[in-house]
């Protein structure tokens, strides 16, 4: 009986040594699930209430670039008009221009009476046959072509043919001269399809051939 007294109270306190850490364990996890359901709807109402203002926040971004793109077209057509007005006004120029040619051209296709008369009175031309004859082109373009304009005067006979001279080269006539033209009028001369012509502004679709003689 005695070693069954001494011994209870030792196991009694080996069992008590043993249980007591395993439900202090039990106790800490306990309290730190009650914690941890204390502090999850906390946490999810943390997400909800971030969630209104990150979606604020995209739907101001996405508000924002929309109006970048509102007013990048709003300017690129603006360009395009004023480039359309710009268009307009230079083709109102040019056209202007043309008038103001066409007026003066039928100022000047306007023949005084002494100046038909003398027309009328000049001799017939006397024709040269096609040359094959070519001003250097350094030449060309410093005394010929659309920008050299001048007058004829009368054409003179040289070797028994119809002759005129200008920059220092002497022409003679391919073709009859044209009805309408006279020898008053501002003429120039162009080279057009391996040939040589003399033009007349006043008469855009009229040209008559002549010839350089060297």
């Amino acid at each position: 009986m005695r070693a069954i007294t001494i011994i209870g109270p030792t196991v009694l306190l080996l069992f008590l040594g043993v249980t007591a850490p395993a439900y202090a364990r039990q106790d800490q996890q306990e309290h730190k699930g009650k914690q941890d359901q204390q502090t999850r709807p906390e946490k999810q109402q943390q997400d909800k209430s971030a969630r209104p203002e990150q979606q604020q926040h995209a739907q101001q971004q996405n508000q924002n670039k929309q109006r970048q793109q509102q007013r990048a077209q709003q300017q690129n057509q603006n360009k395009q008009q004023q480039q359309q007005r710009a268009q307009q006004q230079n083709q109102n120029k040019q056209q202007q221009a043309r008038e103001q040619q066409g007026q003066q051209r039928q100022q000047h296709a306007q023949r005084t009476p002494d100046q038909e008369q003398k027309q009328r009175a000049e001799p017939a031309l006397r024709l040269s046959a096609r040359s094959a004859s070519r001003i250097p082109d350094d030449r060309f373009r410093s005394n010929f072509g659309r920008q050299h304009e001048f007058r004829i005067g009368s054409p003179r006979l040289v070797g028994g043919y119809s002759r005129f001279q200008y920059g220092g080269y002497w022409f003679g006539f391919v073709q009859p001269w044209p009805a309408g033209w006279y020898y008053t009028d501002d003429v120039y001369v162009d080279y057009i399809d391996g040939g040589y012509y003399l033009c007349n502004p006043s008469y855009p679709g009229t040209r008559i051939s002549i010839a350089v003689v060297l």
